[in-house]
């Protein structure tokens, strides 16, 4: 595989900054200093991690109510993702969209979202936004594979196959849709087999295989920004907790847990990188320690950081542009 030491070490950190960044998410909310509900990523860092790595900072992604992993490898900013987890003023939305609404629009983040599916019709526009206007930009939208019984996953790979658009479809599929498995809501095994049915390409590949992820992304990606248009790529992967924090996780069989935990895409590749003597031992650790500084640092500041004043809850919204208008 042709990819640098520089390509793999910043593959290799960004798994690691999406991992320390949930591990240290779900310790905070189990204490009781984040409100509302989190969705971990830890388990999937591989899917958002190979792909984004062949994005660049003016193209798009969407992204679902297990963002966090996706807005980190597109370049996210933790500070402000902490401080919006917090609730605080310094957060990317002011501490109103928590931890399911991060958006980010100067680096291409479209926002995460709560709803099932809504991510599908936003990308299919920033496709077609970008087809209008000519520009080298490319889409990528991140869901689940429970979303993908969504009409609105219908309507865009329709709409973007029709009209050729520069969106690429990830399905993130971890088998469940909240508790269900997908055999008892899919009477099929493979979600790309879908793409049949809009004459475009659908690919199953390895979702805990960064560097799998990463060639069958990079792919897809130079096919969109040719003109060639969509292409449906379905990741198999896993979340290692629960749907939400707090779920029990009855429904998983242990030997499935145990089988799919030794495919953490994390060691993998670092015994990757190992093997060929693209580093070491300590240039592990190193990135390690680094990994964990900008965490510490990024929780003090959220930490620090003011909550929004009273009058701060009428600002920014709907109601005001109304009145905008109005006047």
């Amino acid at each position: 595989m042709d990819l640098s030491r520089e390509k793999l070490i910043h593959m290799y950190k960004t798994m690691k900054r999406i991992r320390e960044f949930e591990n240290k998410a779900g310790e905070l909310f189990a204490e009781g200093s984040i409100p509302g509900f989190v969705h971990l990523y830890i388990g999937e860092e591989a899917v958002a991690t190979g792909v984004c790595a062949n994005l660049k900072d003016s193209d798009f992604i969407t992204s679902t109510h297990r963002g966090h992993g996706h807005i980190v490898a597109k370049g996210g900013d933790l500070k402000y993702m902490f401080a919006e987890l917090f609730g605080k003023a310094t957060g990317y939305c002011k501490g109103k969209g928590g931890s399911m609404h991060i958006a980010d629009a100067d680096k291409g983040i479209l926002g995460a979202n709560g709803i099932v599916g809504a991510g599908h019709n936003i990308a299919v526009g920033a496709g077609l936004t970008a087809k209008y206007k000519g520009a080298d930009q490319v889409c990528v939208c991140f869901f689940g594979d429970g979303s993908t019984n969504q009409g609105t996953f219908h309507e865009s790979l329709n709409l973007a196959s029709i009209w050729k658009l520069p969106v690429i479809f990830v399905c993130e599929n971890n088998l469940y849709g909240i508790s269900m498995h997908q055999s008892r809501h899919q009477a099929i095994q493979d979600v790309a087999d879908r793409a049949v049915a809009y004459n475009i390409p659908g690919v199953v590949v390895d979702g805990n295989d960064v560097l799998a992820v990463y060639e069958t992304a990079k792919e897809a990606i130079e096919r969109a920004r040719n003109g060639q248009g969509p292409t449906l790529i379905e990741c198999k992967t896993y979340r290692h907790r629960g749907h939400f924090e707090g779920d029990p996780v009855v429904y998983r069989d242990e030997e499935e847990v145990k089988e799919w935990l030794a495919k953490d895409p994390i060691p993998r590749l670092i015994n990757y990188m190992l093997d060929n003597d693209i580093v070491t031992e300590e240039d592990i650790k190193k990135i390690d320690e680094e990994v964990d500084a900008e965490i510490k640092e990024a929780i003090k500041f959220a930490e620090e950081s003011p909550y929004p004043p009273l009058e701060a809850a009428v600002e920014d919204i709907y109601t005001d542009l109304v009145e905008e208008v109005r006047r």
